[in-house]
């Protein structure tokens, strides 16, 4: 099975991104699947089409894209991506939409095609905080995830595809006064690789 995994670059008052540190050290043996890593910018629409050009040139069986999200203590599997952008924070060019739909005459939502569940069950059980999360936000991360996935359908592509949030690491809060939640870096890895086998083995 060929799975794309993709991760962000720093965005906000970031100088790196939780995501993109932990893709750089994903490792996946080849007997469980290959793997094919791209980094993507933290901007809107760029993202989601540097993500349909890899599918298209790659053609995986599954899509991953993972991102930071600042605040939260445990790797959150998403559940549904919507068609909204609404940005608190403006993209890395600029662009800071409010309540813009990313897709005009599109569905409101779509659902998570990975197996989102058993992600959260195998991963609790290697002992890392994990969850199931029923929001990914109206930035960049929640646009990717609906992009990917309208894509798939449009085209009737035999792909699945979901999004995995990501602590902060240690390193993002050094300083600060007041800490958010970080993650050790090997956890946040390890998490990976074992979403990456569910998505292989669909949970069995």
């Amino acid at each position: 099975m060929k799975i794309l995994v993709t991760a962000f670059d720093a965005f906000g008052d970031d100088s790196v991104n939780s995501s993109s540190e932990a893709l750089d050290a994903l490792f996946v043996p080849e007997e469980t699947a290959s793997i094919v890593k791209l980094k993507l910018p933290t901007v809107f629409g760029k993202s989601e089409m540097l993500l349909t050009d890899a599918i298209k040139e790659h053609k995986p069986d599954a899509v991953l894209c993972v991102g930071q999200a600042s605040g939260r203590a445990a790797i959150t599997i998403e559940r549904v991506a919507i068609n909204i952008m609404d940005a608190r924070i403006a993209d890395n060019e600029g662009f800071k939409p409010v309540d813009v739909p990313i897709e005009a005459d599109a569905p409101a939502a779509y659902f998570s095609t990975v197996p989102i569940k058993a992600m959260v069950k195998a991963i609790s059980e290697a002992g890392i905080p994990a969850e199931v999360s029923n929001t990914a936000g109206t930035y960049v991360c929640n646009r990717l995830l609906y992009g990917a996935l309208h894509y798939i359908a449009v085209n009737s592509l035999p792909i699945r595809a979901g999004f995995i949030h990501v602590p902060c690491i240690p390193k993002q809060i050094e300083g600060m006064d007041k800490k958010p939640p970080a993650m050790e870096p090997e956890l946040i890895v390890r998490a990976l690789e074992i979403a990456v086998r569910v998505t292989v083995t669909g949970g069995a």
